[in-house]
């Protein structure tokens, strides 16, 4: 049902407006800041509830080029376009756009989610309810499917103690052992459509939004209980909290009382709207600029990606897409954005220098979704298609 009231948004919102798998990644310097919150040493969250840890005025700074944990030096530098009609997963060389493989996993895969340690990627099988784990060293997949209840997305906590299986349809984000997945607490959220989140600065609360309800659901992490909820009105969709860890940053798709799409500003402290910028039609997706310096927006029957500057909290720039972008992630050294086309059966990929498409990928399934380029630079993943601090 939830998939039948996703494609009848769709609709509606566009009647209101009209060969080298074998090679090691060539960036493998190391995190010279890795200590601490390095893969495989979960810590403990720092400083006042909400707030940036003392002394961490990017919380990006450990994801810049080139600061490649250790435990990535080998893994194949791939992309992985989960098809959300289909039940596979399609592995695409990124030095020559070609698909060189593909992985059977369950029905209706959604994303490819790197693991908190960075150790394996999990395909979410949505109706499958199941994740197929991936070896990212080899490209392949790594062993039976591991049976969870409706995995739409999943998220991994930044103390690394938690995986938080997102099940879309039952209002529902589930926390588990983020090795066994072993289920520890289902968190039901009273919100329908719950599917996209990101983390405070200091990882002691999380915000998620709720597609159909109109609504975003903030999370105490230390009690595992719903600590609050904010009307936003449309249909929010991804989430990302902005460098200086202050501001969340929520892409919705259509805000009838504003006749407009956009992305809006949440304060991370006071969980206020502060803001809206509006974009073209149907925000759905955001990503961090390798640089950290501005935030690419997919603008999905837009056909667009838009660039909207932190520091002034202003659009730079608008790339015209001829396609649906959609989900997907920033090259390792940053040059390039690639993104599924939910809607247009291909994966795009785009020069963040020029914002020319450089390259369109067919035979990618029908509805390429939850694209995964990996290896990313960065300490840990907090989940999604690569979400790195």
């Amino acid at each position: 049902m939830i998939r039948r009231r996703r494609a009848v948004a769709i609709i509606l919102l566009v009647a209101i407006v009209g060969g080298g798998i074998g090679t090691a990644i060539a960036v493998t310097g190391t995190n010279s800041g890795s200590s601490g919150g390095a893969p495989g040493s979960p810590g403990t969250p720092l400083g006042s509830p909400g707030a940036p840890p003392p002394g961490t005025p990017n919380i990006y700074s450990h994801t810049l080029t080139g600061m490649m944990a250790p435990v990535t030096r080998w893994a194949r530098y791939l992309a992985y376009a989960p098809d959300s009609e289909g039940n596979g997963v399609y592995v695409i060389d990124p030095r020559t756009y070609r698909v060189v493989r593909y992985i059977e996993t369950g029905a209706v895969v959604e994303h490819v989610v790197p693991a908190w340690d960075l150790r394996t990627l999990y395909a979410t099988n949505d109706i499958g309810n199941s994740l197929t784990p991936i070896d990212p060293n080899t490209g392949q997949r790594a062993g039976p499917n591991i049976p969870v209840t409706d995995p739409y997305n999943m998220y991994f906590t930044p103390d690394g103690r938690h995986a938080i299986v997102v099940e879309e349809s039952m209002e529902t984000l589930a926390f588990r052992d983020p090795h066994t997945f072993a289920l520890q607490k289902a968190l039901n959220v009273h919100c329908a459509g719950v599917d996209h989140m990101d983390f405070s600065a200091d990882g002691t609360f999380a915000i998620a939004s709720c597609e159909f309800s109109g609504q975003m659901v903030r999370v105490n992490l230390r009690s595992e209980t719903v600590s609050g909820y904010l009307h936003v009105g449309g249909s929010p969709q991804d989430v990302k909290l902005s460098p200086d860890g202050r501001t969340f940053y929520v892409a919705n798709r259509f805000l009838p009382d504003k006749g407009a799409s956009g992305v809006q500003l949440i304060d991370a402290g006071t969980f206020r709207l502060v803001g809206f910028i509006r974009t073209r039609l149907d925000a759905h997706g955001l990503y961090v600029s390798r640089d950290t310096r501005e935030l690419y927006v997919t603008n999905r029957a837009g056909r667009a990606v838009t660039l909207i500057n932190f520091a002034t909290r202003r659009i730079v720039a608008v790339w015209p897409i001829p396609g649906t972008p959609d989900m997907g992630n920033v090259s390792p050294d940053g040059a390039t954005l690639w993104l599924g086309g939910r809607s247009s059966g291909a994966v795009y990929v785009i020069s963040t220098h020029t914002g020319h498409v450089i390259a369109t990928i067919h035979n990618v399934g029908l509805s390429p979704h939850g694209l995964c380029l990996w290896p990313q630079p960065g300490r840990y993943s907090t989940g999604h298609t690569g979400v790195m601090r």
